[in-house]
């Protein structure tokens, strides 16, 4: 409304058509609502009463539906339907389900809020700000036909002056009628918007479906890392332990000399490499987090630690994975930061499952000072950590000691 062309855009007409559109329905949202409700009252005694006040108040939702497809009109954003796809297929399972929302009953009240209320204001506004505008721009016409004319039922005219004088009043209160429009369009768009066509339930949605993306993306993540250690284990792994083997029994078939040198230098790298990939396999996703579980793991990453370690960890059993192996690494991560720069002489895993949530806590007697982004990847961790919507708190005063805290949701797996 706030641009120069407003007034010869279709906004006027289709704001108009909103209104005119919005009266007529409601008269029929309104003897069909008076229509159940009597004859629920006259069976009210019969068991055929409760379906009947129970269509009715389902009947807010084909109101709803035609209310979101008029709220095109005037307004471009999208209206999607709120209601939730039933579990199950059939009659019974559609019932329940739209009987348990609340879009259901807030469609409802927008229906009985139709029928008895805005209907009429619609019908109002499309009168007063249009069709009489527009009659007062017709009086030298119906003057031309009848002779004379009752402008709004108040003046009468019968000359010409004074009919082109109401045209032109005519003509400017159309322009003030088309800016009323919009404005009495535009508030009943949004007052039918947050009724039947919430933003802020389509947010939501959006949050959920964000969410269940998120976690398919950690799943998915999960099943990479799994593939790529598989690969490495069956794949390069054996030709690296073959390639060592090879040159093992070649050290033994030559006999002393520059040659034999080389070979054991060849075998020793080769051991290397082995020894390396079979870390870096670990690291990828050990073995012993998926045959049995996590605290396994947590048990062999501590006896895997520079700092001694020890262990205090009770859970019902296995965890998702997803949560099993972002607590291994927050494990992992915290017990390598622990020997690489806190100076302890000792440090504890402890935890365990209560609340719906997994509760994690590693401390150490080292010197404190753990700050996040200062190079010690408690910041990865906490990203890592997030993403399962689970939190990381960290207390590491000066002089120590240091308490890293994780929390994740999760319940046990099947």
């Amino acid at each position: 409304m706030a641009r120069p062309g407003y007034l010869l855009s279709a906004w006027p007409w289709r704001s108009a058509g909103y209104l005119l559109t919005g009266a007529v329905t409601g008269v029929f949202v309104l003897v069909g609502i008076v229509t159940s409700v009597a004859a629920g009252g006259v069976l009210a005694l019969a068991l055929v009463g409760l379906p009947l006040l129970l269509g009715t108040a389902l009947a807010g939702i084909p109101v709803a539906a035609l209310e979101r497809l008029r709220l095109r009109l005037v307004d471009p954003g999208p209206a999607p339907d709120p209601h939730e796809r039933p579990g199950e297929p059939g009659l019974r399972a559609w019932l329940w389900t739209r009987l348990r929302e609340r879009a259901t009953w807030r469609e409802f009240g927008h229906a009985l809020l139709f029928a008895g209320l805005l209907w009429p204001v619609d019908a109002l506004a499309f009168t007063v700000f249009l069709l009489g505008p527009l009659t007062v721009v017709a009086t030298p016409l119906i003057v031309a036909i009848a002779g004379e004319a009752k402008v709004l039922k108040v003046w009468l005219v019968s000359g010409w002056p004074a009919a082109f004088g109401f045209a032109v009043l005519g003509l400017a209160l159309l322009v003030v009628g088309a800016y009323l429009l919009g404005v009495a369009a535009g508030a009943r768009a949004g007052l039918a918007r947050l009724l039947v066509a919430s933003r802020e339930a389509d947010l939501g949605a959006r949050v959920v479906e964000l969410a269940r993306s998120r976690v398919r993306l950690v799943d998915a993540f999960e099943a990479e890392r799994r593939r790529i250690e598989r690969d490495l284990h069956d794949g390069a792994q054996q030709r690296l332990v073959a390639l060592t083997v090879t040159l093992g029994l070649a050290r033994l078939d030559t006999p002393p000399g520059p040659l034999a040198d080389q070979l054991a230098k060849a075998h020793a790298e080769a051991g290397t490499a082995l020894a390396e990939l079979r870390e870096l396999i670990h690291g990828i996703h050990p073995k012993v987090l998926a045959d049995y579980g996590l605290e396994a793991a947590v048990a062999d990453a501590a006896d895997r630690s520079a700092v001694p370690v020890d262990v205090d960890l009770e859970l019902p059993g296995r965890l998702p994975q997803a949560v099993e192996a972002a607590a291994y690494f927050v494990v992992c991560e915290a017990l390598a930061n622990v020997g690489r720069h806190s100076g302890a002489s000792r440090a504890e895993v402890s935890g365990g499952h209560r609340d719906g949530r997994l509760v994690l806590r590693i401390r150490d007697d080292g010197c404190g000072g753990a700050r996040a982004g200062e190079g010690s990847g408690l910041t990865g961790l906490a990203d890592r950590v997030s993403v399962l919507d689970g939190r990381l708190s960290l207390s590491s005063p000066p002089g120590g000691p240091t308490l890293l805290r994780v929390e994740i949701p999760c319940e046990p797996a099947s």
